[in-house]
């Protein structure tokens, strides 16, 4: 894999990169696992077992570590999802919160502990009306969701608003 992007975020697990790595490849189009590092006699890893992993997810690099128990993620970092269709964000939504938790606004924990936003684009655009009754009526009802229903979104946004 050829490193185009200066930043790359660099995901720290306790010994189960390798398997995230590749259950999150499996959901994602344009997706590659490349490098992959062992540890030698010295490390937080016994030897032979995985150190880091490169890989691609539609094509953004990241990099995984197996750098044990010391450090856990939180929601204070997440990675947000674009998604083109309300079909993509309930495989999206269903696949990556299995054996994890799901919250609110489209956000969830995976069974890694990792937190992802899985956000249909149509949310995005109606956020942006210049309306601002609109994209409060929208707003409102994205509070209410755990996973983001675009349909749901839309009646909020098209709803008359109410007459005093």
């Amino acid at each position: 894999m050829t490193n185009t992007q200066k930043i790359v975020p660099f995901l720290w697990f306790n010994h189960e990169a390798e398997e995230a790595v590749n259950f999150y490849a499996s959901l994602f189009k344009d997706s590659k696992i490349g490098t992959v590092v062992r540890y030698g006699e010295e490390g937080a890893g016994a030897k032979g077992a995985v150190m880091t992993i490169e890989f691609q997810l539609n094509g953004q690099e990241f990099i995984a570590l197996n750098g044990g128990p010391e450090f856990k993620f939180t929601e204070a970092l997440s990675l947000f999802i674009k998604c083109e269709t309300q079909e993509e964000v309930d495989h999206l939504w269903d696949k990556l919160s299995e054996g994890g938790e799901k919250s609110q606004c489209g956000w969830l924990k995976d069974k890694y502990g990792l937190s992802w936003q899985v956000v249909p684009t149509a949310l995005l655009k109606m956020m942006r009306d210049k309306d601002p009754q609109r994209a409060k009526r929208v707003m409102e009802a994205m509070m209410k969701m755990s996973k983001i229903e675009v349909s749901v979104l839309e009646e909020a946004y098209n709803a008359q608003a109410a007459h005093a």
